[in-house]
């Protein structure tokens, strides 16, 4: 069984060489979402509404692929300041409170992009929930 990968159309997917979300099986993996829409940051200085939007675009990669919130297993949370936690934190709980993913916060010195202040990853098993 090969893996499918599944893009989302943006332009650097090609140029970096990687999958908005990889499938094997009844496993995903969701690349590191952020807060971009057309190519620009949203938000910015807005850690909770970049959050918001990175959520909800992890959410069309796993609904593309045939999974759903519930299916997720695990998250990863990269913030660019640790002290912001708390608002970050409250919106990860508004997707995946009854979830309940192991999970990780790290502060990281920078994204890509200076206005990004949030970028998330997750791994999904189909059935999880």
């Amino acid at each position: 069984m090969s893996a499918q990968r599944i893009g989302s159309g943006a332009p650097w997917e090609d140029v970096v060489g990687y999958s908005r979300v990889v499938v094997h099986g009844d496993n995903a993996w969701v690349s590191g979402t952020t807060a971009t829409v057309d190519g620009a940051v949203v938000h910015p200085g807005d850690a909770a509404e970049q959050t918001r939007v990175a959520l909800t675009g992890v959410r069309r990669a796993l609904e593309a692929a045939g999974f759903a919130l519930g299916d997720v297993v695990r998250t990863r949370v990269y913030v660019t300041d640790i002290g912001r936690w708390e608002e970050v934190g409250r919106v990860h709980g508004e997707f995946f409170g009854g979830v309940r993913p192991a999970t990780a916060m790290v502060q990281v010195a920078a994204l890509i992009d200076p206005a990004m202040l949030v970028e998330v990853e997750a791994d999904a098993v189909r059935g999880a929930a």
